[in-house]
């Protein structure tokens, strides 16, 4: 007894002493942003290029960190190929070619940098800026739902066959690689016909896919596109981009898992940007309607950043975090949205009644500083909405705090920690009422 009694108080005097965690946002007893990423990219200097990446590369490739390699124009990886990427290595996007790597169906990219020595995707220009480059294209077999289950990336590519550009099909499991530790940086060229590149669009991707301590920052476009497959992404970062942080669309089934945006009302897109864009089709007359897009989200973080939120809202400079399109489904839990106007719109076109709210969920979620929680767009009065997620049920809590008091360290431009407060969320279940917009 004795014995028993001692391992007991033993057990518990170390879990007791051990450093709190926030269960709200992104969570994790360190600080999980740290050594890997970088929040002053452009105060980067790199070693000029040393080897030319160029065309196709059709045989297993490994890209070495003694070297600096220089993405010239449109770089296929194709024919069952492995890209190996080792750790620390620094691969540049060339500014005049608006260099670009695409990861054909049925070939993979290795690059799996370590949390002391990323491997970094970034512009080829001394003074780098957003859309200096392309982007990076991983494709897969999992399914999407454009009728004929296969598609191909619609962005001015110019591969030597369409075959190479292709993505979709059937299996749940397609393997494309690894994305650990890796930033990107610049990327999301702008182009006449097709828009911004994203900084990297996953496409057809399958769960054997490992995409985990992903940087994007400063992207011209989406920082993340993710169009169609069946994928997991935790631990990823989306800084700064100009459109959207997280793009979801063509029948998508996606955990979203740890992850960070962070947005600035002055660098964000008037045309409409959200940290979440969700949506199942582009034309739905081109989609097979049974496979909707489902995002299942899990302790997220959505920030904008302002020097002036009232100012910058009542000026147009702030959007909401996330919208959500007709024939989706969406849960997201245990998260934070802080500073958007407002946090949440559904599209006009979605039916409030039982069967959408059933697929539409928000759980034990933290609004934060936002002019308006959940909306539905055109509507001027959105009570009942703001009623339903509001009740009790749902055990979303409503405040009103600036960020230096909300996050651990927001305010460290070179090393931030997002992470909320431990014992800041006052729980209230009333909605915070706002001006409407």
């Amino acid at each position: 007894m004795n014995k028993i009694t001692l391992t007991t108080l033993l057990l518990f005097l170390v879990f007791g002493n051990l450093p709190a965690q926030q269960e709200k946002g992104i969570t994790g007893y360190d600080n999980w942003l740290e050594s890997w990423t970088d929040f002053r990219p452009n105060k980067a200097d790199y070693s000029e290029p040393t080897e030319i990446l160029s065309g196709n590369i059709s045989s297993n490739t490994t890209l070495y960190k003694r070297n600096t390699y220089l993405l010239l124009g449109d770089v296929f990886v194709t024919d069952s190929t492995i890209l190996t990427i080792e750790p620390g290595t620094v691969i540049i996007g060339d500014f005049k070619t608006k260099g670009s790597l695409t990861i054909s169906k049925g070939s993979k990219i290795i690059a799996e940098g370590t949390v002391t020595d990323p491997i970094i995707f970034t512009s080829s220009r001394p003074d780098k800026k957003q859309g200096d480059w392309g982007g990076l294209f991983i494709l897969g077999s999992a399914p999407i739902n454009s009728l004929g289950k296969v598609s191909s990336l619609n962005y001015g590519l110019s591969p030597s066959s369409t075959e190479i550009i292709s993505y979709g099909g059937d299996d749940l499991y397609s393997n494309s690689g690894i994305l650990k530790y890796v930033r990107v940086e610049f990327a999301g060229k702008k182009t006449k016909e097709f828009g911004n590149f994203s900084g990297i669009t996953l496409a057809g991707v399958g769960l054997k896919t490992t995409i985990s301590n992903v940087m994007v920052s400063y992207s011209e476009g989406n920082s993340f596109n993710i169009l169609g497959g069946e994928v997991v992404i935790e631990k990823a970062i989306s800084f700064r981009s100009k459109e959207n942080d997280y793009k979801f669309n063509y029948g998508v089934r996606c955990n979203l898992v740890n992850s960070l945006a962070v947005r600035s009302p002055y660098i964000s897109s008037p045309d409409g940007s959200r940290c979440l864009y969700i949506s199942s089709y582009d034309l739905k007359e081109e989609t097979d309607t049974s496979k909707e897009t489902f995002v299942n989200a899990e302790n997220l973080t959505l920030i904008n950043i302002s020097n002036d939120l009232k100012g910058d809202i009542s000026v147009g400079l702030v959007q909401e975090a996330i919208y959500i399109g007709p024939d989706v489904s969406v849960s997201i839990n245990k998260s934070v949205i802080s500073g958007f106007n407002p946090a949440i719109i559904l599209d006009s076109k979605i039916a409030i009644n039982n069967e959408n709210l059933a697929k539409i969920k928000f759980t034990r979620s933290y609004f934060n500083n936002c002019n308006g929680n959940i909306f539905r767009n055109e509507y001027a009065n959105n009570d009942d909405l703001e009623s339903w997620y509001g009740s009790r049920a749902f055990d979303n809590v409503y405040s009103k705090g600036p960020d230096s008091e909300t996050f651990i360290n927001s305010e460290n431009y070179k090393r931030p920690d997002y992470r909320l407060r431990i014992n800041k969320i006052f729980a209230s279940n009333e909605v915070v009422q706002d001006e409407k917009h």
